[in-house]
């Protein structure tokens, strides 16, 4: 968003024409002007440039007599007659008029603005004119300040359909300069030129252009460059070029503003050199441009690309110094960092901070950080949020809510998930197929496939029609209670109703044949795909590579990363993950480690599942220090903690008596808004009841309690122990109760149910 916004402004300030200005007293010309009149009379060149050429004297092709007589005929009549419409008065003439006529009366009237335009107007109704007639408007047309009508008729001519543009460029460049001495002399027809080739995608033709310019001692205007360098930065060899053109022009005499340094920076992020637009901002201002909220934002959102949340503190904090205020687009990078991090209490500072500077979050900025927590697997946060929209009188849109319950279906929070839809639509808003395919989706990843099955029905009954998606959940909610064989029935009938199967309906039944350990039938159904012509993608390769490395082959799992690769399919994190858990499984964490390293030499940035499953191996080994040298390392490499990372480590540290740390890592985990598990609780609460730290244990047991956790019996037994003891008999039983049902009785109805 922060680019769009950037480029635009680039391209807007880029195509305001520029006045002549006087020439400043020590660079010869003004930092923003075309080019002054004295470097136009020729005694003063452009930076580095010596013997420039004089423009060409221009001299009409000479008229018989009676061409010359018919010229005087039309010009006395248009002039006398001016009030009358042209092609009444003229009719007379049309049979006889040529296009050499056509420059012969314009320079009769060449002083009449209106008149040659409507002139000119009539001719070109009947006859398309020469190049030099067109060149020789286009010079009036400028000369009398009339610069949209002068990019007109130059836009007009190079939109033609089949141009031959090499041709048409050496010709019109060749009319232009030989027309401009005589006819005008006002250096802007060729910025005008310039721009439009710039604005038609002729990049090559507008460095010509500049470069036949130099030989004649004229510069187009800066605003001009930085349209062009604007242009350039849309691609890669398109950035080269504008750091190149960015780099040389100044020797030429090209004084770039700051508005050129912005197109710069915006290139530099966009080619991942964070850091090289940094140094560019801090040399902005030793270079006399002082950099604008623009330029900081640039760098700003390029820090945030790659997550260097300490980067992006210090600018800002650097930019509020000098008094420039960051605005809507600085905070909304600022918060999608944020919510990638779940770092939900600089959220906070950052959603007041907004408030103090006068910029107050609306529904769109709420929807963008509750969907970016729910997508990151932090409801808590997106739901927090949301709550607080509501505090605020915020009211919550469609988007809003299908966001929420999207999140919380991902959760497998799926009591919440249905109680905001019917909250939704108490308030009027209505669900459609993306609200219902959300829910279906969640209560098959809840494994409530007949749930699923009737939300579709309702969902028929509304008149809503399920697409793709919604059966491709169907599929896999079906291949995950290892129904595969419904699943693919239900293939065959989805195909029946005319919907094509997609790669990830594919790639569902092939995950579901990988569970029930039919590899060999889900290799099938890979090539069963190609020869429907739907290609295996990354998810499908990785799948399988999943399934081989669980069984411990992972030889077999290496060569499908080959042939993937071969393919041309980029693997993905997830890819590496599945050979680190591959790795981690077989006891190879040695490879784990080296795989790391090997990524990361790749410039492929491991996540936080890469470091957990190393992590966790070592903590199930007893090697804390192992395990806390990998999150370090992890720290290092600028990877974010996830909330299985910190229970991880809690459980780790909490096995090797460590409480000390345990407690520092439950302490930042809560700050980010991460949940502890049932199983951190009870390692937080035996390893503090060990250490006879019994009020940070009993704090802990009583949270986990109020959130609904069950305890470990063994946990039951001490606090029931504790409780007798201190004579607290109504807790003791009370506590005798929750230990009777959800340890003995729930066990019994789990045991049961399998």
């Amino acid at each position: 968003m922060l680019l769009l916004h950037m480029k635009r402004h680039i391209i807007s300030s880029s195509l305001q024409y520029l006045k002549i200005i006087d020439c400043h007293p020590l660079l010869g010309f003004g930092p923003t002007c075309f080019m002054c009149r004295r470097c136009l009379s020729g005694r003063v060149s452009p930076f580095g440039l010596t013997n420039t050429r004089p423009f060409p004297d221009y001299s009409a092709k000479k008229s018989a007599i009676k061409d010359t007589e018919l010229v005087h005929q039309i010009s006395t009549t248009i002039k006398l007659r001016r009030s009358e419409p042209l092609r009444r008065i003229l009719k007379p003439y049309e049979s006889k008029f040529k296009p050499d006529h056509l420059i012969w009366v314009l320079m009769d009237i060449k002083n009449d603005y209106k008149l040659v335009i409507d002139f000119f107007n009539w001719a070109h109704l009947r006859r398309d004119p020469t190049l030099e007639a067109l060149c020789i408007v286009v010079h009036i047309a400028v000369t009398s300040k009339d610069l949209k009508m002068a990019h007109r008729l130059v836009h007009d001519f190079w939109a033609k359909p089949n141009l031959d543009v090499d041709h048409s460029f050496a010709n019109f460049t060749e009319r232009l300069i030989y027309t401009y001495k005589d006819w005008g002399s006002d250096p802007h027809v060729f910025d005008i030129f310039f721009q439009v080739l710039v604005e038609g995608g002729m990049l090559l033709e507008a460095k010509k252009l500049f470069d036949k310019l130099l030989n004649y001692g004229l510069l187009v205007s800066v605003d001009s460059c930085n349209l062009f360098l604007a242009r350039l930065s849309n691609n890669f060899d398109g950035i080269k070029m504008a750091l190149k053109v960015f780099n040389e022009y100044p020797a030429v005499g090209v004084s770039w503003n700051t508005i050129s340094y912005n197109i710069i920076l915006h290139c530099l992020c966009q080619s991942g050199m964070i850091k090289e637009a940094h140094l560019l901002l801090m040399q902005m201002e030793f270079k006399g441009h002082m950099p604008d909220i623009i330029s900081y934002s640039t760098v700003i959102s390029g820090y945030c690309q790659i997550g260097q949340l300490e980067k992006v503190v210090k600018l800002v904090e650097e930019l509020q110094r000098k008094g420039i205020k960051p605005n809507e687009y600085t905070y909304n990078d600022m918060m999608i960092l944020l919510r990638k991090t779940g770092k939900v209490v600089e959220a906070d500072k950052i959603l007041w901070e907004m408030a103090s500077q006068g910029i107050y979050p609306d529904r769109v900025i709420y929807t963008t950080i509750i969907s970016g927590f729910c997508k990151s697997g932090n409801i808590s946060a997106a739901y927090k949020f949301f709550e607080e929209m509501k505090g605020k009188n915020i009211i919550a849109d469609f988007v809003t809510y299908t966001a929420m319950i999207h999140g919380f279906c991902q959760s497998g929070k799926m009591v919440e998930a249905c109680y905001l839809c019917c909250q939704m639509l108490r308030k009027g808003l209505e669900a459609d197929e993306v609200t219902y395919t959300a829910l279906i989706d969640g209560y098959c990843k809840a494994g409530e496939i007949k749930e699923a099955f009737s939300l579709h029905n309702q969902m028929v009954q509304k008149g809503l029609t399920p697409n793709i998606f919604t059966y491709t959940a169907l599929v896999d909610g079906l291949c995950k209670r290892g129904e595969v064989d419904i699943a693919n029935e239900l293939l065959h009938e989805i195909s029946g109703k005319g919907l094509q199967p997609n790669v990830c309906t594919y790639n569902a039944l092939i995950n579901g044949l990988c569970k029930i350990g039919n590899i060999e039938q889900a290799v099938k159904l890979m090539e069963e795909m190609e020869l429907a012509e739907i290609y295996p993608d990354t998810v499908t390769y990785t799948t399988l590579m999943d399934a081989y490395c669980k069984i411990g082959e992972m030889a077999k799992a290496h060569d499908l990363l080959r042939k993937m690769l071969d393919k041309g399919l980029q693997p993905t994190v997830v890819t590496f993950n599945v050979l680190m858990n591959g790795f981690c499984m077989s006891g190879k964490l040695e490879d784990g480690e080296r795989l790391i390293k090997w990524m990361l030499d790749k410039g492929i940035t491991p996540n936080a599942t890469t470091f957990n499953s190393l992590m966790k191996q070592y903590c199930i080994r007893n090697d804390i220090r192992a395990a806390a040298n990998v999150f370090k390392g992890m720290h290092a490499e600028g990877v974010v903690a996830d909330s299985n990372t910190y229970n991880i480590l809690i459980r780790g540290h909490c096995k090797a008596r460590n409480m000390k740390e345990a407690w520092f890592l439950h302490k930042g985990m809560i700050e980010k808004g991460f949940d502890l598990t049932a199983a951190s609780y009870n390692a937080l609460i035996k390893g503090f009841f060990k250490r006879k730290k019994f009020v940070e244990a009993r704090q802990f047991f009583d949270e986990m309690r109020a959130k609904g956790l069950v305890a470990e019996k063994e946990i039951y037994d001490i606090f029931v122990d504790v409780n007798y003891e201190e004579g607290n008999l109504e807790i003791t039983l009370e506590l005798c109760d929750e230990a009777i049902e959800n340890c003995l009785v729930g066990k019994l109805v789990n045991d049961a149910n399998s």
